[in-house]
């Protein structure tokens, strides 16, 4: 197999890869588990991401909840009494998360800080939760709060500024299609027709421009690539005002882990119609999750999803689910975690998902300002092989090789003096397995990933 890299079709430019702190930097209290794990995400030695979304929770009122599992509720700066039905901030709380925040700033990699809510705080909800109406597929969020709610994030947003955190976008809305409420809830969340959608994004433009702050619009975070999505777009960019503020459209790439055409068409679609925006993939993990936090199938999956995102989607970056999640031990024994990173609710234990290495062959070796080339290569049917390349700012081609099925001979047909060869396995991880001379033809392994560095 021949991949094309003496003059591939330049495409757009990354912005960066990055990750969610909801909800486990709630929940990681111990400093030096702090340190490792912000190391590890966001620090030179680890994945060196650039992008931080950061969880505005919508609180909890303990006596009127229905989610069970801690990990999937937040602390708010903001505290109500229902009884007074009046409220007030307290700054000093959340201050786990803050701090997390704080350190992964501090290791120097990011540039985009995004904060994005899930919920309206709960009390400005109809149920009086931050999980989702009591109907399936309807807005939580009275349309009389709608301004409340965007005074909520703005004042919470402008604090975070104030205290030191370089935010540029705000996501007051995730997901809006999916249900959330009905009779069995289990995290944050919150539907919104479309219309409602366009009508709260509206709001929040007039605030923002009111207030004069120096922040933009982010989002729908359409939980899919097509279905409502394209419709979500259309409303949107129909709205002058939104857009004056809203450079980019936001979506996750859930539920088409085996279809790369589905991407093409977004990208057809969506995408080569709008250049005035930029697209962000913002969000991804295995769903439904088939793969072991020790399966190396895992890994595969990720890097594939990744190059497939970039490549036929034309995202301009990528950015996983959470961090960190909860073990997720099912009755074969194995935890089944969806995060790069998997641990006990107090962090007593935790440990690198097999996945973190998907993303690590991307963010590790492809830095911001990088440019995605077309290399002529589109997976067969089967879709076990995959080929991804792009040049950095410092003129290197590098290519990421997915290979989920057996073991066979590439070459990449290009002008190249050296060559540089990472590899994982289920048995190694970033392994150089060869550093020298270009060599045109080489092996790639079963069920491998490797990243080729050439110059």
């Amino acid at each position: 197999m021949k991949i094309n890299l003496l003059n591939p079709k330049k495409l757009q430019e990354l912005k960066g890869f990055g990750t969610s702190a909801c909800w486990w930097s709630h929940y990681c209290k111990d400093e030096k588990t702090q340190d490792e794990i912000c190391e590890l995400l966001y620090g030179n030695t680890g994945l060196k991401l650039n992008i931080y979304r950061y969880n505005l929770g919508g609180g909890t009122d303990i006596d009127n909840c229905r989610v069970e599992n801690p990990w999937r509720r937040t602390e708010s700066m903001f505290v109500f009494d229902r009884e007074k039905q009046e409220g007030y901030w307290d700054y000093s709380l959340d201050k786990t998360a803050k701090d997390v925040m704080r350190k992964c700033l501090d290791l120097g990699n990011i540039d985009t800080l995004i904060v994005f809510a899930n919920s309206p705080h709960w009390s400005q909800t109809s149920t009086g939760q931050a999980s989702g109406s009591l109907l399936y597929h309807t807005c939580n969020l009275p349309k009389a709060n709608y301004r409340k709610f965007a005074d909520y994030f703005l004042t919470a947003t402008q604090r975070l500024i104030d205290e030191g955190f370089p935010v540029k976008y705000i996501s007051p809305i995730n997901e809006p299609q999916w249900k959330w409420g009905g009779s069995y809830v289990w995290q944050e969340g919150c539907h919104y027709e479309t219309e409602e959608m366009v009508e709260v994004m509206h709001i929040f433009a007039e605030e923002i421009i009111k207030r004069n702050m120096n922040v933009k619009l982010y989002g729908p975070e359409s939980g899919q690539m097509m279905g409502l999505t394209p419709e979500y777009l259309e409303a949107l960019t129909k709205d002058r005002l939104i857009m004056s503020v809203m450079p980019v459209f936001a979506y996750h790439s859930y539920h088409d882990d085996n279809n790369p055409q589905t991407r093409v068409d977004f990208k057809n679609q969506l995408v080569n119609a709008h250049p005035e925006l930029r697209f962000d993939m913002s969000e991804w993990c295995e769903l439904p999750n088939k793969s072991h936090t020790k399966d190396f199938k895992g890994a595969l999956i990720t890097a594939r999803i990744i190059g497939q995102d970039l490549i036929y989607a034309g995202a301009e970056s990528w950015t996983g689910w959470v961090a960190v999640n909860q073990f997720s031990i099912k009755e074969d024994g194995f935890d089944y975690s969806d995060a790069t990173i998997t641990a006990t609710d107090n962090f007593e234990e935790w440990y690198v998902a097999e996945r973190y290495y998907g993303l690590a062959h991307f963010s590790k070796y492809i830095p911001i300002g990088s440019v995605c080339l077309d290399n002529g290569f589109f997976p067969q049917e089967s879709n076990d092989f995959n080929v991804f390349s792009f040049l950095t700012p410092d003129n290197k081609t590098v290519t990421v090789i997915v290979n989920e099925g057996e073991s066979r001979g590439i070459s990449l047909d290009g002008n190249f003096n050296k060559m540089k060869v990472i590899e994982s396995t289920s048995d190694s991880k970033l392994n150089t397995v060869y550093d020298g001379e270009y060599k045109e033809i080489f092996n790639v392994k079963e069920n491998s990933i490797l990243t080729v560095i050439c110059e």
